[in-house]
């Protein structure tokens, strides 16, 4: 009832706050909103970091099992959806971590059969996508947030933990090291 109240007097709520409040309130309805709302976008986010579809949608669901369990503590110090994106990014990292160490384990052909392009078409997007592959999880994570998602700079700052200016370095390492990669395949600086 507070909300209503809050809400009458005429103070403004957006409804990512107006539905951790009625989560925390014991209202589980809410919690399927803020799923259903950010799952496309935390997909995409776990699918530039790990270019598997399999891995990336272990990762949404892992990522939102704590975003579920540690909901209670989010302290409003960012947006909600900041909040997710540097959960959603931390958790792609991870299972990439853990895919690499499987990937170990795995004869080769074993593992290049897990490999699934994220783009279609042609050779270019095959080149795309082994340069993609060969950069680290977090080059893959910066890049998905500025390109993908279209991030600002300060948000990706609030979502990975560190300042706008690192963010600004962070984009434009990853930068070289894709196009050296791509580059470095037969792929034109020029597509």
């Amino acid at each position: 009832m507070p909300i209503d109240a809050a809400r009458v007097a005429g103070m403004s709520f957006d409804e990512d706050t107006l539905l951790v409040q009625r989560f925390l309130g014991g209202d589980a309805s809410a919690f399927d909103r803020i799923f259903d709302k950010y799952k496309d976008r935390v997909y995409v986010v776990a699918q530039g970091v790990l270019l598997n579809p399999d891995e990336a949608q272990d990762a949404v669901q892992d990522a939102f099992a704590l975003i579920y369990r540690n909901l209670p503590r989010f302290r409003r110090q960012s947006s909600l959806s900041t909040w997710i994106f540097r959960v959603a990014v931390n958790t792609a990292i991870q299972h990439a971590r853990k895919l690499k160490h499987r990937k170990r384990q795995l004869p080769l052909s074993a593992a290049s059969d897990q490999e699934a392009p994220i783009l279609d078409g042609g050779a270019d997007a095959a080149h795309v996508h082994q340069a993609l592959s060969q950069l680290r999880p977090d080059d893959r994570a910066v890049l998905t947030l500025f390109y993908w998602e279209d991030l600002s700079l300060s948000q990706m700052a609030e979502a990975l933990g560190c300042s706008a200016n690192a963010v600004k370095t962070r984009v434009y390492r990853a930068r070289e090291r894709f196009r050296e990669a791509y580059t470095g395949l037969g792929g034109s600086e020029d597509g």
